[in-house]
């Protein structure tokens, strides 16, 4: 597995599982039915913001990231990200992969810490992992997530420093 910055070319394989994932409703705090170009400009993050791509040996898209200040000015120290990886390559370390690359590239861009907004409580795949790399649970915000099956369930902010 190869993790690289994304070009414009990846983004029809971002789209693919992207599109998936937020519609599904159960992970991700975004319209159900965002469109094809609202999700690309914010996925598609410019300076200082970074998007990754990661890749087989055959150059296709298994999952992607991206990382961007948490706040705006003096707040710009600490960073934030998300993820996603095509349903078909979970369960294949292509999740942990993307974080290690991003935690790491995030320390390398000066960021003193990782805060992570509203990861849903009932994503515990996503909580364990994070947890594994150093992540943990700051707050919660009760029923902060509208979860499309289980209703009203916890959003979790989670924090790792980097320094």
């Amino acid at each position: 597995m190869i993790i690289r910055e994304a070009t414009s070319a990846d983004w029809p394989a971002i789209w693919r599982f992207l599109s998936r994932i937020v519609a599904a409703g159960d992970t991700f705090t975004w319209p159900r039915d965002i469109g094809e170009e609202e999700a690309r400009s914010i996925w598609m993050k410019r300076a200082p913001g970074r998007t990754v791509v990661a890749v087989d040996a055959e150059g296709t898209v298994l999952g992607s990231a991206e990382t961007h200040p948490n706040q705006m000015g003096p707040g710009a120290h600490i960073a934030n990200a998300g993820f996603m990886v095509a349903a078909e390559h979970s369960g294949k370390g292509v999740g942990r992969a993307l974080a290690e690359h991003v935690i790491a590239q995030a320390r390398a861009d000066g960021y003193r810490a990782m805060q992570y907004n509203a990861v849903v409580a009932t994503n515990t795949r996503a909580v364990e992992l994070w947890k594994s790399l150093g992540f943990t649970v700051i707050g919660t915000v009760p029923e902060g997530f509208r979860h499309a099956e289980l209703g009203y369930v916890d959003l979790l902010v989670m924090y790792r420093p980097l320094t």
